[in-house]
């Protein structure tokens, strides 16, 4: 088994400078220091690729064992079974000022998609309705009809001037329909107030993230991909989004985005990696070009697991939504079967997950919309 390249650990090229080599180590070390939540084992493992590649001795040993070792042949990995979906998705620009390594100052523009390319795009109304649950009404038009009726059989008893038993059957009747009418009106009027109360408290429909002119690369991808929540997911009139949520217990921003859509919940990792082919095995496991990806890191897996236990009702799937962080194409494979977490790239994501979020359109679930606040970090 080969060993970590630290090369393709730090983003750069084999022909890298000095400079470069510092530079994207300083990018990787914000997002992999274990008190911004990366790992401890995977810093160790960067602060040495960087100590092994900034010392000139240090680095010409490690290029000439690793030569003698490319030179070996390496067995090829059996790919994993897929579903039978698309082939491959993709995303690619080609106009950035570098062709290897990591380029801080390259960011992907904003994606504007067609609504044509999207497939459930006309089969969500904006405007319609939305229906909160849990659901404690009874149906809005039994009751008015009901009390339609109790009304039409309080005049009827009064017009045809009823006496003697008939009277006394009909008032019977009359308490009886009256008490049932106002019970059921009470509880439409209690559970209309708890709608406004929630919209009150609720109004917004996007809760957390940052409104600095200028951010980290990093975070750069994290905005793109709340610009695409906006332009795109919320058309569903019950679609409500996250930026920065801590695992419970937790007081780090550990999950970059959420949607929730009805009792549909998909976590959201922006991340900022090498151009190639990227695919993911039932392990939660990274693959880049066929070889297991040492570039990055995910905890996904772990959120995934951590907001199942938070909401028991609610489905829960991760993604790693992945930008080029350089001029370059991004591929993803569709996952495998029963896989935890899935690459996507951004417009697979406005059409798959969009279309999977879309089943429910409509539809808000006030007691996980009030839990994953709860859970943003910077509000």
């Amino acid at each position: 088994m080969r060993g970590v390249d630290y090369y393709e650990l730090l983003g750069v090229d084999r022909t890298a400078s000095a400079a470069e080599i510092k530079s994207a180590y300083r990018t990787l070390a914000r997002t992999m220091h274990p008190d911004v939540g990366g790992t401890a084992g995977t810093f160790r493992l960067l602060q040495q690729a960087y100590e092994t590649l900034n010392d000139p001795v240090r680095r010409a040993d490690y290029d000439g064992a690793t030569a003698q070792q490319e030179a070996e042949p390496e067995p090829e990995r059996a790919p994993a079974a897929r579903t039978a979906r698309s082939p491959s998705r993709r995303w690619v620009y080609r106009n950035g000022r570098r062709d290897f390594g990591d380029d801080p100052h390259f960011t992907p523009p904003p994606l504007r998609m067609d609504p044509e390319e999207i497939p459930w795009w006309d089969e969500v109304d904006p405007g319609e309705r939305v229906v909160y649950l849990p659901i404690t009404a009874p149906d809005r038009a039994p009751t008015m009809a009901l009390a339609g009726g109790w009304v039409l059989l309080a005049a009827a008893g009064l017009l045809v001037g009823l006496s003697g038993l008939l009277l006394a059957l009909w008032l019977s009747l009359l308490v009886s329909a009256g008490v049932v009418v106002l019970v059921l009106l009470r509880r439409l009027l209690e559970s209309y107030r708890t709608d406004r109360l929630f919209e009150q408290d609720f109004r917004a429909r996007v809760y957390g993230g940052t409104a600095d002119a200028e951010v980290a690369a990093d975070e750069a991808v994290k905005r793109r991909s709340a610009e695409l929540f906006a332009d795109h997911l919320t058309r569903m009139p019950g679609v409500r989004i996250f930026h920065g949520l801590a695992w419970p217990g937790s007081v780090f921003s550990d999950v970059d985005h959420a949607v929730l859509c009805g009792r549909r919940l998909v976590l959201v990792e922006s991340k900022r990696w090498l151009p190639g082919h990227y695919e993911i095995d039932e392990d939660g496991t990274v693959y880049r070009n066929g070889h297991l990806f040492r570039g990055g890191s995910t905890r996904l897996a772990d959120g995934v697991a951590a907001f199942e236990a938070l909401l028991p009702e609610v489905e829960v799937r991760g993604v790693l939504l992945l930008y080029p962080n350089r001029a370059g194409e991004i591929t993803t494979e569709e996952p495998v079967e029963d896989a935890v977490i899935e690459p996507c790239t951004p417009e697979d994501f406005v059409r798959d997950f969009g279309e999977w979020l879309a089943a429910d359109p409509a539809t808000v679930d006030r007691e996980a919309v009030a839990m994953l606040f709860g859970q943003v970090v910077a509000r």
